[in-house]
């Protein structure tokens, strides 16, 4: 799966498509401009669920599983997600730092192992916090950082719909799984407000 030609790209675009029983999300390989190129992933969030699971399928007929992400509890006050192969092989975990996350939401990508791969915080601690009194959906702006140094981003995109684009141009020797970079990229829009 890691040799699927989806992911071999250092960018990537998430758009929400609006349907009434479920969030869904087209990823796209980032074009020039940030546009969207080829499609790699849609994703089916159910609304009002009780534990999260996100899947990511080939196209829109779902027909195809990719991957998911799956939360371990119902409950998740630390909020941990295993990324798992549709046979349920775990090759990374997502999990929310909330003591960080208080001030600026901050993300930690790891390895099946629990390993620290990345950090995924909250780029402007004033836009955080004022985000967080004010309630206006500002413009998110992530730094992906890895071993100190930033290797990436997640900016949101000024649209109707929820658009967000994600570069790794830094991660040169790809630390970073793509599957494990396009699910965090779907989680930061979908769990957000949770």
């Amino acid at each position: 799966m890691i040799d699927d030609p989806r992911f071999v790209h250092d960018g990537f675009r998430l758009d929400q498509l609006i349907r009434p029983v479920a969030n869904l999300y087209k990823v796209s390989a980032l074009a020039p401009g940030d546009e969207a190129g080829a499609p790699v992933a849609f994703v089916r969030q159910k609304k009002l669920a009780i534990r999260e699971d996100l899947r990511f399928f080939a196209d829109e007929s779902e027909s195809v599983e990719l991957f998911r992400v799956k939360a371990r509890q119902v409950v998740d006050v630390g909020g941990r997600y295993d990324v798992t192969t549709p046979a349920g092989e775990r090759f990374g975990v997502l999990q929310r730092r909330l003591a960080q996350t208080l001030l600026r939401t901050t993300w930690a990508v790891l390895d099946a192992d629990d390993a620290p791969l990345a950090e995924v915080t909250e780029s402007s601690m004033a836009r955080a916090v004022l985000r967080r009194v004010v309630d206006v959906p500002l413009l998110y702006h992530f730094s992906i950082l890895a071993e100190g140094r930033q290797v990436g981003e997640v900016r949101r995109v000024l649209s109707l719909r929820d658009r967000y684009v994600m570069t790794l141009g830094g991660d040169v020797d790809r630390r970073v799984d793509r599957r494990l970079a396009v699910a965090l990229l779907v989680v930061l829009d979908a769990l957000q407000g949770r």
